[in-house]
Formats: C-alpha cells, sequence, structure tokens
C-alpha cells in the first residue's frame, strides 16, 4: 500500500482564538519530516504543539497519518474523522481524506471496508485533476491493494500498471512512489505464480528505497519481508532466513516490538527456523 497523503493548506478552524497559520505548517512540515525517518514521537510532540495553535483539517490529518505509521489503528480512525469534520465543501480535501481512510482499513486488513472510500478518492481527483495527474495515480496505486486482496486481481493489475507508468512518466523512475507501486505489483505477481518477474520488481522497489529513505528505514523492512517470502517459496530458505532477520531488526529498532508489522514479520520469521 503507498504511503498516506498530507494536506498543504490549512483549513476551518475550531478554536475561536487567533490562528498562527505559518507557524502550524511548519510545525506540520517538520513532523511530516520526523515521520519520513520513523522518528515518530517526536513527529507526535510537534503536531501536537500545532493543535494548541490551531485545532485544523491538515493537523489532525497529518495526526491520523502519523498514528496509521505507528499501527495506532483506532487512534488513526478517530482524528481522521476530526479532520472530515473541519474540512467543509473543499472537493480536494475530502479525496485526500478518503485517500487515507482507504490505506487505513487496507493496513487493518479490512479491504472491503476501505474500497468506497478509495474509489471515492479516485472519482474526485479524477474529475479534478484529468485521468494523467500524478495525484490520480497515487489514487489508483493507494485503490489496487485493495482490490486485489478481495480477489479482484484483473482491475487490481490494471490500476497498478496505470499509476505505474503516470507516476515513472511524472517523476522519473526511481521516485519513493514508483517504488511503492512497484512493490504492490510484485506482490501482484507472486499470487499469479510469477515469482521471477516478482522478484525482479521487489528488487527494484527495494533499491530505490534504499536510495531514498536509507537501508534502515521501516519501508525497506516491508520490502525486504516480501521478498522473504518469496524466497520461502521458492525454496531458498537461508536467503529467505537473512532477508526476514534483517527486516525484523529494522522493524524492532524503528517501529517497537509491538507495532503490527513487527509482530508479523517476528512471526514469519519463527515459521522458517528450525525447532
Amino acid at each position: 500500500m503507498r504511503t498516506a497523503l498530507a494536506l498543504t493548506l490549512i483549513l476551518m478552524t475550531s478554536p475561536p482564538h487567533a490562528v498562527q497559520p505559518a507557524a502550524v505548517e511548519d510545525l506540520c512540515a517538520q513532523a511530516g519530516r520526523l515521520r519520513d525517518q520513523a522518528r515518530y514521537r517526536e513527529a507526535e510532540a510537534l503536531l501536537r504543539r500545532a493543535l494548541k495553535l490551531a485545532e485544523t483539517c491538515g493537523v489532525w490529518n497529518e495526526l491520523g497519518v502519523l498514528y496509521k505509521s505507528m499501527g495506532r489503528f483506532d487512534e488513526a480512525e478517530q482524528v481522521y474523522h476530526r479532520a472530515v469534520a473541519l474540512a467543509g465543501p473543499d472537493d480536494a480535501v475530502m479525496a485526500t481524506l478518503y485517500h487515507n481512510l482507504g490505506g487505513l482499513e487496507h493496513a487493518r486488513g479490512r479491504y472491503a471496508a476501505g474500497e468506497p472510500f478509495a474509489r471515492r478518492a479516485v472519482a474526485i481527483r479524477e474529475k479534478l485533476l484529468g485521468p494523467g495527474h500524478p495525484e490520480v495515480a497515487a489514487d489508483l496505486a493507494a485503490l489496487a491493494p485493495l482490490l486485489d486482496a478481495q480477489g479482484k486481481r484483473q482491475e487490481a493489475e490494471a490500476l497498478m500498471i496505470r499509476a505505474l507508468g503516470i507516476l515513472e512518466r511524472t517523476y522519473g523512475p526511481d521516485h519513493y512512489e514508483v517504488a511503492v507501486t512497484l512493490n504492490n505489483l510484485a506482490a501482484l505477481r507472486y499470487a499469479e505464480g510469477n515469482r521471477v518477474e516478482a522478484l525482479r520488481l521487489y528488487g527494484r522497489a527495494l533499491a530505490i528505497k534504499e536510495k531514498r529513505l536509507g537501508p534502515d528505514h521501516p519501508d525497506v523492512a516491508t520490502t525486504l519481508n516480501n521478498m522473504a517470502v518469496l524466497q520461502k517459496a521458492q525454496g531458498d530458505r537461508r536467503e529467505a532466513a537473512r532477508l526476514y532477520g534483517r527486516a525484523l531488526g529494522i522493524f524492532e529498532k524503528s517501529l517497537g516490538p509491538q507495532h503490527p508489522k513487527t509482530v508479523a514479520c517476528r512471526a514469519n520469521y519463527a515459521r522458517l527456523l528450525p525447532r
């Protein structure tokens, strides 16, 4: 699944006191950079400071994105709905919130619940920006894994390929969003039984993520875990163990021992080890 989207504007405040938009925007931008570095607690502290200045749709959305990254899914849902309540009639804002709500349901494994949110995001954004816009591609890339997880593989594949084409034309072949889409397309190829192509796509996604995020980022660990699953299926248990071990070390260090991704990777690794 691709990453959640941020809102670029400070929107409709609820408190009666004067808003300080520049200070709020700066705190949100700093928090976003810290989140990208997996420095989640520091990011949360900055967003809480921003909320003391102004309870805005943008700040609540940023907090929802952060809580999803931290595996605090129930809290993410609560703050996303706070953002929705403040969003007003701006269609672009609602598209972003629908995108993020769909991504949250994907992270929870509630794929059918996430599909309507993701479809709304695509429909709104295509109407606003046209079918070839990179933000539309981001929405397509978020919808596709929800469909794939429900067995709607043909539609999911078409959406991923379409999104990948838009993203590569817009950003070039080594952009982070390209890597996220490659990772999802690799998972689809693996499910189809095309393990050679899946491994090639995972390898390309991993190279981009390591270049863009560094070797110890949890998004890197996600692709390492997926590659380990594939290597185990191919019978290469030694390579699978190496990949699981590296992924688990990253998850434990960056996300903590109880994060859902850490727990899942640890379970995968344990099933591989001799009893």
